[in-house]
């Protein structure tokens, strides 16, 4: 068993998509089924997207093809990976996800490709 961690869920948000937002809202509904499992074992789950939408929309930034989505969409995230400690790596093609799990190993932080890999975590800590 493991301490609770904070772990980035990662994976295809545009990717694949077009541009169409049918097909983006259900990248980030495969992220977000994730969080569950995650709490499940003991974690507590973060994607990045729930964090950069209000930095971008407070920039004035209103889609996904603004000035301000690609301003700040990929900082955010790898602000928010400085704090995790982990990466939960969901498949599919992705360009960013791949960039973010270089940096959380270049960081030194474990990236797990499977919900299976990720150790259950202590459920008394303290």
């Amino acid at each position: 068993m493991t301490a609770p961690m904070m772990i980035l869920i990662s994976g295809p948000y545009l990717s694949g998509t077009d541009g169409d937002e049918e097909k983006i809202r259900a990248n980030l509904a495969r992220m977000e089924a994730m969080a569950l499992p995650l709490f499940e074992k003991g974690h507590l789950a973060v994607v990045g997207e729930w964090l950069a939408w209000p930095v971008i929309t407070s920039a004035g930034g209103s889609s996904h093809h603004s000035v301000q989505f690609s301003r700040y969409q990929y900082p955010v995230a790898h602000r928010l990976l400085a704090k995790c400690d982990a990466v939960l790596r969901i498949p599919g093609a992705s360009r960013g996800a791949d960039l973010e799990c270089d940096l959380a190993r270049e960081w030194g932080k474990p990236v797990y490709t499977s919900i299976d890999e990720v150790p259950a975590a202590d459920p008394d800590p303290a």
